[in-house]
């Protein structure tokens, strides 16, 4: 069944000791769970192995107290009391059938060790390099704690053979890692033997490198994660410089696994960067020794995946964002199915969990991080329990996943959407600038809706509450989207604005995304709402030749994508559009003249002319359906209805990654009995102490 031309994708790929089944290669990536849910963990990476993933790694896991970069959440290795919650990720790993990778790592100046109270560590005096600006900083390292490191590291190593892994890795990448710190000149500024010239930045990560190796003594690969270029310049870690460190250490570890920068330039989202956007960095390393080489570009295209092969760039295809929006991507190549497969759409959500402490979660893939929780699955879901009809009303993110699902499991299902398309607000906000792959989230349900002869679309079908009583359905889903307010409603204002006469034409992102244009040539955008949707529209109408000014009550453009590690490049795309950016102020009265902005602060006022103002508040449910049936509840008996549901953003707007949830949720509980608890998934309680001082 599979195309022959993949057919060196599926060819076993020998690792040190041990050998990868296939060269796919699920590199190590955190997911917000850590050493909280090692359960839901462990059904997650089992789950990517099922679905033919050769290798299947862990987040990075902190091997020492002084690696503690709490807030986030990743795996810890401190001691002997860490083996279970790590053998029980390595066991699920195994009964998937995938080797088990994981990523020891002593973090170095990016731990603030604000949970364990320990003094950070790395190569210099320098304050820790985190994203919070934590008030802490790192004390120089001294020859002895160097031979503590390496003690520490060695120690986890076996531990981490006692959990069952088959692969170790020394981390020294995304400057995260305490090794990169020891490798940049950025941080490292000593004088003697552990600094100065690149053999001797080099001379930890040999010394850790050899440790390793020693201590597995062939019971597990070594793999070694290496930054190979910050992109900084001369100050960081640069591409020839990493060509000389794999020239020196090119036959040490078993595994070369090589990132680029940092962690933001390593996962950059699609609105950034293309698949196989590292392909120009990653090129000609592999040269430098005879251990496999793994890297990574967002890949989704098996086309892209062989062509990385065939010219010699690398030897395993690693991913961390696609094997989250399909953990079964290898299985669907191998079988043929490529219409099957969930595209990545580089949104980044996932990546956010991280930053937000929260259990990952995925716009593609709703199961991501309920597998444990709430018995998930991405490609299985229990069978109809009856033979109900559902009618579903809306074909957004909620209504397109809810029929998907709903298909899947047997049911009789009609998808009415009022418009002319498929796809809710992803079609109209896929259209913007840079979020052409969003486009996905609808493809991939449009294609596996055509596979389902029980599920019947219709187009231009506007649902009202007569013909859901009309036409016998038993079950309703309403999944009629949300609508931008013009009213300003939003965080900082709790009630409408008041519009003068003689105000400025206002417009909402619906209205713009609607093909609408403002009048004349000045633009106001009000981005109270922080996520994407503010620095896209700004930067579409300056690019549309309008004098834009954004404001907004934070103190970044698009705010909360300091989560998905796109704050910086947003930035720059929309002064790069000409955008005039006014942080810190809210729009707080509208005049005949324009507007009125005000300090967040301190109150201060600003006229500001404008013939436009673009409002990025708030959004408000189109719920009516859902509340007309509700009012003609006695007449359901009659008509046959059973139920009446709404979900996605006509319950309670938010991302369309929540949109999808919402729909597979419904699919998931439909018929289904309810057990009456109070926490509706499954979760692990910390054990107590045996005993107090």
């Amino acid at each position: 069944m599979r195309d022959p031309r993949y057919d060196v994708l599926f060819e076993p790929v020998r690792i040190g000791p041990v050998t990868a089944r296939n060269r796919f290669f699920q590199v190590p990536h955190c997911n917000g769970m850590g050493y909280r849910d090692p359960s839901a963990q462990a059904a997650m990476r089992r789950v990517k192995a099922e679905g033919g993933w050769a290798v299947v790694c862990t987040e990075q896991v902190e091997i020492h107290p002084t690696s503690d970069i709490t807030p986030f959440i990743e795996l810890r290795l401190w001691d002997d009391a860490d083996i279970p919650a790590l053998a029980r990720i390595s066991e699920q790993i195994h009964v998937g059938g995938a080797l088990a990778g994981i990523e020891l790592a002593h973090n170095g100046m990016n731990s603030p060790n604000l949970y364990s109270r320990e003094v950070p560590l790395g190569p210099a005096h320098l304050p820790v390099a985190t994203w919070t600006y934590d008030p802490v900083q790192a004390r120089a390292m001294t020859r002895a704690d160097i031979a503590d490191l390496r003690r520490w590291h060695r120690a986890a190593v076996g531990r981490a053979l006692t959990a069952g892994f088959d692969l170790v890795y020394v981390y020294a990448g995304h400057a995260l890692g305490g090794l990169h710190h020891f490798l940049s000149r950025r941080y490292n500024d000593r004088t003697d033997e552990y600094g100065g010239s690149l053999e001797n930045r080099v001379r930890l990560l040999r010394e850790i490198l050899t440790d390793t190796r020693e201590a597995v003594d062939g019971r597990a690969a070594v793999a070694c994660r290496i930054t190979i270029d910050e992109l900084i310049g001369e100050p960081g870690i640069t591409a020839a410089e990493t060509h000389d460190i794999v020239g020196m250490l090119a036959e040490l570890p078993d595994l070369w696994d090589f990132v680029l920068g940092s962690w933001e330039d390593d996962s950059v989202t699609s609105r950034f960067g293309p698949e196989a956007g590292q392909e120009q960095y990653v090129s000609g390393l592999k040269r430098l020794t005879t251990k496999p080489v793994v890297g990574v570009g967002r890949f989704t295209s098996p086309d892209t995946m062989v062509r990385q092969i065939r010219a010699g760039i690398l030897d395993l295809i690693g991913a961390a964002r696609p094997s989250i929006a399909d953990p079964f991507l290898p299985r669907k190549i191998e079988t043929g199915d490529l219409a099957g497969i969930r595209e990545c759409i580089g949104c980044n959500i996932c990546v956010s969990d991280d930053f937000t402490s929260s259990p990952i979660r995925c716009t593609q893939n709703p199961s991501m991080g309920e597998e444990f929780r709430r018995g998930w699955h991405p490609e299985r879901i229990a069978p109809r329990r009856t033979d109900a009809r559902v009618l579903v009303a809306g074909a957004g993110p909620a209504g397109l996943e809810a029929a998907r699902a709903l298909g899947q499991r047997g049911y009789q299902v009609v998808l009415a959407e009022a418009r002319r398309e498929l796809g809710g607000r992803v079609a109209r906000e896929s259209a913007l600038p840079g979020l052409h792959a969003w486009h996905r989230v609808v493809e991939y349900r449009e294609q596996q809706l055509r596979r389902m002869p029980n599920v019947t679309t219709y187009l231009q079908s506007p649902i009202d509450a007569d013909d859901v009583i009309e036409y016998g359905f038993e079950h309703v889903v309403v999944a009629t989207g949300a609508r931008w307010r013009a009213d300003g409603v939003g965080r900082w204002h709790t009630s409408p604005l008041p519009v003068p006469d003689g105000a400025p034409q206002i417009l909402t992102p619906d209205d713009l995304m609607a093909g609408q244009r403002p009048d004349g040539e000045q633009v106001v955008v009000f981005d109270d709402d922080h996520y994407y949707l503010g620095g896209v529209l700004a930067e579409l109408l300056g690019a549309s030749g309008y004098r834009v000014r954004l404001v907004t009550p934070a103190a970044h453009v698009s705010a909360w994508t300091a989560n998905t590690l796109e704050l910086v490049r947003i930035r720059q795309r929309v002064l790069k559009s000409g955008v005039q950016v006014d942080l810190n102020r809210v729009l707080t009265g509208l005049g005949p003249a324009g507007v009125i902005t005000s300090c967040v602060f301190t109150g201060e006022q600003q006229e500001v002319g404008t013939d436009a103002v673009v409002m990025v508040t708030a959004r408000l449910p189109i719920d009516a359906l859902g509340a007309e049936l509700d009012a003609r509840k006695p007449e359901w008996a009659g008509a046959g209805l059973r139920s009446v549901r709404v979900i996605g953003d006509a319950w309670a707007p938010a991302t369309i990654a929540a949109a999808v949830w919402s729909g597979r949720r419904y699919a998931e509980e439909l018929d289904e009995p309810q057990a009456p608890v109070s926490v509706p998934f499954r979760r692990e309680v910390t054990a107590l102490a045996p005993d107090l001082p």
